[in-house]
C-alpha cells in the first residue's frame, strides 16, 4: 500500500483530499456530539432544578404543618381536651392555614375528641386508633406526616401533621393533628405546568413514602399507586436518591425523568417530559450538522470529479505513456490519440506532453547508443581473452558509428614500437606492417598517447604534420584518422584509430562515442593485465593459507549451505580418525555422527553433554559451541565445538564453520589451580588455627598451665609448624619442577640408609608394619639424597595412611639392566587402572570409593614423578589385584649430573596460584 500511494499521483491527491475532508467531518461530527449531550445535560440540569425547587417549597410548607401541630400540642386546653377552649383555638389555625382543612384531637385510645371545623359531618367519638399515624404516635416523641388519604371527616385527599401528647412522666394522653389539604399542593403543581404548553407533555407529581401521587396539576389522578406503573423511578426517589433517566413504559413515549427526594417527609418530586420535546433543540443541532456535512461532502465530490478530469486523469496517461519511453515498445494507438490531444491543450498539461515527447525522440535515439554500449560492456565482462573482446569492441564501433576501418594500437615491449593488435575493415598487409616507434613526433597515435587527449586528422592530404604518412594513407584508402588514447595503469600504452575514406571532422559526440569505446578497450586490456597478476598472486596466497591452516593445532571444517562438507583440515582428520578424502564432500551429519561416536556415553558418570546439545549446535542458526568428552586408549579428552557463520563482503551468510579443539590441558590447568586455591588454603587453615588457638591458651592471663601442659601444647606447636613448612616446601618443589629450576646435588647414597631415615620420618609411623625386601648385593645409588628419601617417604606415608591400621607395607628392590627398580607395596583399598596417569598429576587426589581418607594438598606423587624424573628414572603405577604398587627406577648412570625436567608447561599456573593463595590469606 505504501509503494502504491509513493507511485500514484492520483492516489496521493486523494489521500490529501481525505486528510482535509476526514478533519472537517470529524470536527462537525464531534461537535454534534458535545453539542448535543451539553444541550441534554443542561436540559436535565434544569428539570432537576425545578424539582428540587418544589422539593424545597413542599419541604418548607410541610415543616411549618409539623410546627403548627407542635404548638398546638403545648396549648393547655389541647392538652387537658378543654373543648371550648380547642373550638376558639382550632378556628384560629384553620382562618391562618388555608391549605389546612380540619384540626382534630384523639385521645390515648384514639376517640375523636373534638375536631374543628365540625360539620358537615361529625366524628366525634369514632375510633381512630386503626390509623397508621395513630399507630405510629405512641411510639413517637416529635412530629410526624401520615400517607395520603380520603378524610372520612372532610371527604378530600389529605395528607395529616400528626403531634403526640404525654404528661410529665412520659404518659401518652392522645395527639393533636391538621390535615393538609392535597389540593393546595396540585394547584401550586398545576401553576408551574400551566407555563409549558400542553403539546409539550410536561408533567409534575408529588409523591408519599408509599408511592401514591398525594400531589398532581390534575387532581383526578391523586392518591393513585406510582409504583404499578413505574416502580424504578418511584424506589430510586423513596431511597433518598437525586437524579435523571430516561425510560419508555409501555406504548407510551419515550421520557425524560428527573426526581429528588423530600427529606422530612420522605416524600419525593417526580419532573418529566417526553424526550422528544425535551431534546428537541439537540435534535435540531443534530439535523443541521447532517446537512452541513452532506452539502460539504457534495461540494467536494463535485471537486474532486473535477480535478480527476482535468489533472488526474492526465496525468495518469502521461505516467503510462513515459513507462513506454526507452522500452523500444510502441504505446497504444488509443493512447497515442490521446497523447495528441491532450497536447494541444494550452496550459501547463499541454506543455508537459509536448516537451515529453521531444524527449522521447532524444532518449531513443541515445537508447540505440546505450545500448551498443552495453554489448560492448557485456563483451569485455564476458571473457579475459583480450584479443576477443577487442575483436567485438570494433564490431560495435563499425554498427553505431557507420565507420568501416579501425585498428587498436597498442606498444609492444619485445620489440619496442607500436603494432596493432586488432584490426577491422583495414587490409592484412596494412595491420601487419604497422610499426610506430615510441619516439616519432609526428605520429597521431603518438600524439594522442602523449596529451591523454583525442587527436583527430580531418584531411590527410592538407594536413601538413601528417605529410610523413600521406602515402601509406592513400594505400589503404583512408583521408582522415581520430586516434583516442586507452588510459591505462597496468597495461602497456595503447590508442584506438579510426578511419574513414573522406575528409571528415569528428563531431564532439562523434568523439565522446569513440572514447566510450576507447575506455572499453583499455578495461579488456587491463582485465587481462590484472588478471595474470592477480592468479598468480592469489594462487601464492591460496597455498600459503592453506599452509597455515593445515599447521593449525585446531580442526577446521567448512560447509556450505547446504550442510556439505567443502574443506576439512588435517587436525580434523586426525582428531575424528577419519581422513581427509573421507570427510571432503561428505555432508556435515558425519562429523556429528563421528563425534558422538568417540564421546563418551551420556549414561557415563563425568559426562559433561547431551546427544541432543551436540546435535543443536551443528543444527542450529548462528554462532555457538559445545564440550564433548572424548575417550581414548589411554585417557578421556575434552573437545571444544565451536560453530560460526561464513559471510562475504556484504554480510551474506555463504556457509558455517566448525573448529574442533581440544581444551584438555586448559581444563587440566584450571583444575589444578582450583585445587591448589581450595586445597592449600585448607592445608594452610588448619595447622594455623591450632598453632592460633594453641598460642593464644599458653598466652591467657588467668590460666597457670603446668610445665607438662605447656610442653604439650608447645609440641603441637611445633609439629603444626613442621607441617606448614613441609607444605610450603612441597609448593617450592612443585614450582621448580615445573618450571624446570630443580636442582639435583648428587652424592652416594646407601638404599637401606635413606628409607631408613624415610621411615623415621613418615607421618603416621609406619615403623612397626614396615616390611623391607632389599638384596645385599644392591649397588650404592648415585642420586641426590635430600630427593629420593623425600620419594621414599611419600610413599611410605600414602601406603600407611590409605592402608590398615595392621596391614603390611612392604619396599622392595631389584636391580635392572641400567637402573635400580624400588616398588612400594601395600594392602590397602588399591587404585583402578585408568587412573594409573592422573594420580602423578599436581593437585589431583582420588578419595572416591577409598575406605579410608586422609588430608593433602595433592601434591605427594607429582612430587616423586618430579624427583624421579629430574635423575632420569621413571614413576608408575603396577597392576595389582589387591593393594597398592607404585614402582620408580633409578638409573645407575652417574654421569647426568645436571639432568633436569624441561616440562614447563604448568609454571605460570603454578605461580600465579601462589601468588592469589599469598594474596589471599
Amino acid at each position: 500500500m505504501k509503494f502504491s500511494i509513493q507511485r500514484d499521483l492520483g492516489l496521493q491527491l486523494l489521500a490529501l483530499y481525505l486528510l482535509f475532508v476526514g478533519p472537517v467531518v470529524i470536527a462537525y461530527l464531534v461537535f454534534d456530539r458535545v453539542a448535543s449531550e451539553r444541550i441534554q445535560a443542561d436540559v436535565k440540569a434544569a428539570d432537576l432544578a425545578l424539582a428540587r425547587a418544589i422539593a424545597q417549597e413542599t419541604n418548607t410548607a410541610l415543616d411549618l404543618a409539623l410546627l403548627a401541630v407542635e404548638n398546638l400540642s403545648t396549648y393547655p386546653e389541647v392538652i387537658n381536651s378543654d373543648v371550648n377552649g380547642m373550638k376558639a383555638l382550632f378556628a384560629t389555625l384553620i382562618s391562618a392555614r388555608p391549605d389546612i382543612n380540619l384540626v382534630y384531637r384523639l385521645d390515648e385510645k384514639g376517640i375523636m375528641l373534638f375536631h374543628a371545623p365540625t360539620g358537615p359531618g361529625s366524628t366525634v367519638g369514632e375510633d381512630f386508633s386503626f390509623r397508621d399515624y395513630f399507630q405510629r404516635a405512641l411510639t413517637a416523641e416529635q412530629a410526624l406526616l401520615s400517607l395520603g388519604r380520603i378524610s372520612p371527616t372532610t371527604n378530600q385527599p389529605v395528607t395529616t401533621a400528626v403531634m403526640p401528647i404525654r404528661d410529665n412522666s412520659g404518659n401518652f394522653l392522645g395527639l393533636v393533628a391538621t390535615n393538609i389539604k392535597l389540593q393546595s399542593l396540585s394547584t401550586t403543581l398545576e401553576s408551574i405546568t400551566a407555563e409549558y404548553g400542553p403539546k409539550e407533555g410536561f408533567e409534575v407529581q408529588i409523591l408519599d413514602a408509599s408511592g401514591y401521587v398525594i400531589a398532581h396539576p390534575d387532581h383526578t389522578l391523586l392518591l393513585i399507586d406510582l409504583k404499578q406503573s413505574n416502580p424504578q423511578i418511584v424506589s430510586a426517589v423513596l431511597s433518598g436518591q437525586t437524579g435523571n433517566l430516561i425510560e419508555k413504559i409501555g406504548d407510551a413515549p419515550e421520557k425524560l425523568y428527573s426526581y429528588v427526594p423530600i427529606p422530612s417527609a420522605g416524600w419525593g418530586v417526580i419532573v418529566s417530559r417526553p424526550t422528544a420535546t425535551a431534546f428537541a433543540t439537540a435534535q435540531a443541532t443534530h439535523r443541521g450538522v447532517l446537512l452541513s456535512v452532506t452539502v460539504f461532502l457534495i461540494v467536494g465530490l463535485f471537486f474532486w470529479l473535477a480535478l480527476s478530469r482535468q489533472v488526474i486523469r492526465p496525468m495518469e496517461r502521461l505516467a503510462t505513456f513515459s513507462q513506454t519511453i526507452g522500452l523500444e515498445i510502441d504505446p497504444p494507438d488509443k493512447a497515442r490519440s490521446a497523447m495528441n490531444y491532450l497536447a494541444e491543450r494550452p496550459d501547463q498539461i499541454g506543455h508537459l506532453i509536448r516537451s515529453l515527447t521531444r524527449m522521447e525522440t532524444a532518449i531513443q535515439a541515445r537508447l540505440k547508443e546505450l545500448s551498443t554500449l552495453l554489448e560492448t560492456s557485456a563483451a569485455v565482462v564476458s571473457t579475459l581473452d583480450s584479443q576477443t573482446v577487442l575483436n567485438r569492441i570494433l564490431e560495435q564501433v563499425e554498427r553505431l558509428t557507420n565507420i568501416q576501418m579501425a585498428a587498436i594500437v597498442a606498444l609492444d615491449k619485445k620489440r619496442n614500437v607500436f603494432r596493432a593488435v586488432a584490426s577491422r575493415g583495414l587490409s592484412n598487409r596494412y595491420a601487419e606492417q604497422l610499426a610506430i616507434s615510441p619516439s616519432e613526433p609526428h605520429s597521431v597515435t603518438l600524439r594522442a598517447i602523449r596529451t591523454g587527449e583525442p587527436i583527430q586528422v580531418s584531411d590527410t592530404e592538407i594536413d601538413a604534420s601528417f605529410t610523413a604518412f600521406r602515402p601509406r594513407a592513400r594505400s589503404e584508402g583512408y583521408r582522415s584518422v581520430l586516434a583516442v588514447p586507452l588510459l591505462m595503469h597496468h597495461a602497456p600504452s595503447s590508442a584506438l584509430l579510426v578511419y574513414r575514406p573522406d575528409p571528415h571532422v569528428f563531431t564532439d559526440r562523434e568523439v565522446d562515442l569513440i572514447t566510450s569505446f576507447a575506455n572499453h578497450a583499455a578495461m579488456a586490456i587491463e582485465n587481462a593485465a590484472l588478471y595474470a597478476r592477480s592468479d598468480m598472486r592469489l594462487q601464492e596466497q591460496t597455498r600459503r593459507l592453506e599452509a597455515l591452516i593445515e599447521s593449525l593445532q585446531d580442526g577446521l571444517v567448512l560447509e556450505d549451505l547446504h550442510g556439505c562438507i567443502l574443506y576439512a583440515n588435517r587436525r580434523i582428520a586426525e582428531m575424528i580418525k577419519l581422513t581427509v578424502m573421507e570427510i571432503i564432500g561428505a555432508p556435515v551429519q558425519l562429523l556429528v555422527d563421528q563425534l558422538l561416536s568417540m564421546a563418551v556415553s551420556e549414561d557415563d558418570e563425568n559426562n559433561i553433554f547431551t546427544r541432543q546439545t551436540v546435535e543443536d549446535t551443528f543444527s542450529g542458526q548462528g554462532v555457538g559451541q559445545v564440550e564433548i568428552q572424548v575417550k581414548t586408549q589411554l585417557e578421556i579428552r575434552y573437545f571444544r565445538l565451536q560453530v560460526f557463520e561464513v559471510t562475504d563482503l556484504e554480510g551474506m551468510l555463504i556457509g558455517r564453520g566448525h573448529i574442533l579443539r581440544d581444551i584438555t590441558r586448559n581444563r587440566e590447568i584450571d583444575r589444578m589451580k582450583s585445587s591448589l586455591i581450595s586445597t592449600v588454603s585448607h592445608e594452610l587453615r588448619t595447622p594455623l588455627a591450632a598453632i592460633k588457638g594453641y598460642a593464644t591458651t599458653l598466652l591467657a592471663d588467668d590460666v597457670e598451665w603446668d610445665r607438662a601442659t605447656q610442653y604439650e601444647f608447645l609440641e603441637i606447636i611445633s609439629k603444626e609448624t613442621d607441617r606448614l613448612s613441609k607444605l610450603v616446601n612441597d609448593l617450592l618443589d612443585m614450582s621448580r619442577i615445573e618450571s624446570g629450576n630443580l636442582d639435583v646435588n648428587r652424592s652416594d647414597c646407601d638404599l637401606r640408609e635413606l628409607l631408613s631415615h624415610a621411615a623415621q620420618r613418615a607421618h603416621p609411623d609406619p615403623t612397626a608394619r614396615l616390611m623391607i625386601d632389599i638384596p645385599k648385593n644392591i649397588p650404592t645409588l648415585y642420586v641426590d639424597a635430600q630427593r629420593i628419601e623425600a620419594v621414599l617417604r611419600n610413599l611410605i606415608e600414602n601406603a600407611a595412611k590409605y592402608a590398615e591400621d595392621t596391614s603390611p607395607i612392604t619396599v622392595s628392590a631389584e636391580t635392572s639392566e641400567d637402573s635400580i627398580i624400588i616398588r612400594v607395596k601395600d594392602e590397602g583399598p588399591g587404585i583402578p587402572s585408568e587412573f594409573n596417569q592422573s594420580i602423578f598429576q599436581s593437585f589431583y587426589r582420588l578419595d572416591q570409593g577409598l575406605t579410608r581418607t586422609a588430608t593433602g594438598a595433592g601434591l605427594g606423587l607429582a612430587i616423586c614423578k618430579g624427583f624421579v624424573n629430574a635423575h632420569g628414572g621413571n614413576i608408575w603405577l603396577e597392576p595389582r589385584s589387591n593393594g597398592t604398587c607404585i614402582a620408580f627406577s633409578l638409573p645407575l648412570d652417574h654421569h647426568d649430573p645436571d639432568h633436569k625436567d624441561t616440562d614447563r608447561d604448568i609454571d605460570d599456573i603454578i605461580e600465579t596460584a601462589l601468588k592469589d593463595t599469598r594474596l589471599s590469606k
